[in-house]
């Protein structure tokens, strides 16, 4: 019999799919082979995506190994969030509740409205001309 070394957990968000697992570790993040501050620069981001560790008082235990793709900086970062949410709780089904409470375990359903034909965008039409 295998033991399962790893957790795993696929976030979305937009048009960005994130493939996320959690190994035993210290609390690093790679994201596509390169740590989490080189390609997420903002103070925030970090903030962001360590948020379902801190809700869940994991915060040391785990290293997550993320691939992403789609998208841009926002929705890897959101996709990046529920993907971690989601191999937290393969790892322990008893947070689930905690991470819905915060918001963490649901997917973000909003994406951008596709263009209608005689607009502009999705819901910007052209100057109305009275004569």
């Amino acid at each position: 019999m295998v033991t399962q070394t790893y957790f795993w957990g696929t976030g979305r968000r937009k048009s960005a799919i994130a493939q996320v697992r959690l190994l035993p570790g210290n609390g690093a993040i790679v994201v596509n082979e390169k740590p989490f501050e080189e390609l997420f620069t903002r103070q925030s981001s970090l903030l962001v995506a360590q948020q379902p560790f801190q809700v869940t008082n994991t915060g040391g235990k785990f290293n997550a190994v993320v691939k992403v793709k789609g998208g841009g900086v926002v929705g890897q970062l959101g996709a990046i969030v529920h993907g971690i949410a989601r191999a937290l709780i393969q790892a322990d089904p008893g947070l689930k509740p905690l991470l819905r409470k915060y918001g963490l375990v649901t997917r973000d359903p909003r994406v951008k409205e596709r263009k209608k034909y005689g607009l502009k965008r999705a819901r910007k039409a052209p100057q109305y001309t009275k004569r």
